[in-house]
């Protein structure tokens, strides 16, 4: 049986930064917390609990002090970082730099909002990290919208200016901002900020040739992973006999009867090795002797 793991899956750079930063703490002092799971991928995250990472929540944060805390790649609100300033606490800042920028942008857009009555609309996934972060910048006043009865929430009788969170699907931001267009009062008033990051949406293209090359292909990433789904999706949708998997103890052996070739891959979110660990195991276990 031919196993080929997709060379372009894994991390994406916000995610190799952080963990890198992650490691270098732990390897130094042996304990670090981390405000929320570092990643979307319950391998990656039980790893670095063994090296002595503990994830905390948002009201766990707002207890500590004299600690240092990782903020991972979807980065936090400001309140975030104000009371690590009066609490003694080192923040170790692994925020994406494209989520910091979009992050910037949105701060500077939503001034000059204010100034003429205007709304700003962000197209992501309610209570998602990097969802909360981008809000706060602005005192949660974005209008979250996620499908098409989400613009209700809009008045389209006022200014608009739209963002998205870097990592959602490109074609539903394109089909929300033109029902957006086509709903308002005045389109000269209304503005289109494509934040998507590249790196995600690019790998789109290239897992619909990957996926088509293979009689099976095997999908790794956390159940949590927003960027896995969709990009599961687009694996399913060019080879029905794509199957979703968190790691090998998933794998059944039904998939892989009267199989000659599969293919592995995986999100922004999974790490390598965790894609690699698959393949020992569908070659040990399930390939033709």
């Amino acid at each position: 049986m031919k196993i080929v793991i997709d060379k372009k899956s894994g991390f994406c750079f916000g995610v190799i930064n952080a963990i890198g930063k992650a490691e270098e703490v732990l390897a130094r002092v042996g304990h670090l917390y981390c405000l929320g799971d570092i990643v979307h991928n319950e391998a990656e995250v039980a790893h670095l609990q063994s090296l002595g990472m503990e994830t905390i929540t948002r009201d766990t944060f707002f207890k500590l002090s004299n600690c240092e805390v990782l903020i991972r790649a979807h980065g936090e609100p400001p309140e975030t970082y104000e009371y690590a300033a009066k609490h003694n606490i080192t923040l170790i800042d692994a925020t994406c730099p494209v989520v910091l920028q979009l992050q910037k942008r949105v701060k500077t857009a939503w001034k000059n909002l204010m100034t003429e009555n205007g709304q700003l609309v962000f197209f992501g996934k309610p209570g998602h990290a990097e969802t909360v972060g981008i809000n706060g910048q602005i005192g949660n006043n974005a209008i979250i919208v996620q499908k098409t009865e989400d613009l209700e929430k809009i008045d389209f009788s006022k200014p608009v200016e739209v963002f998205s969170q870097t990592t959602m699907p490109l074609k539903q931001f394109n089909d929300l901002t033109g029902q957006i267009l086509e709903r308002a009062a005045d389109k000269d008033k209304v503005t289109i900020r494509d934040t998507i990051c590249r790196q995600v949406t690019n790998r789109g293209p290239h897992l619909k040739i990957f996926a088509s090359q293979f009689d099976v292909v095997i999908f790794v990433a956390g159940k949590k992973s927003s960027n896995g789904i969709v990009l599961y999706q687009v694996c399913k949708s060019v080879n029905p006999r794509t199957y979703p998997v968190e790691g090998a103890a998933e794998l059944r052996a039904e998939w892989f009867s009267d199989v000659d070739s599969v293919g592995i891959c995986g999100a922004t979110s999974t790490p390598f090795w965790l894609m690699e660990k698959v393949a020992d195991s569908i070659s040990r276990d399930f390939s033709k002797p």
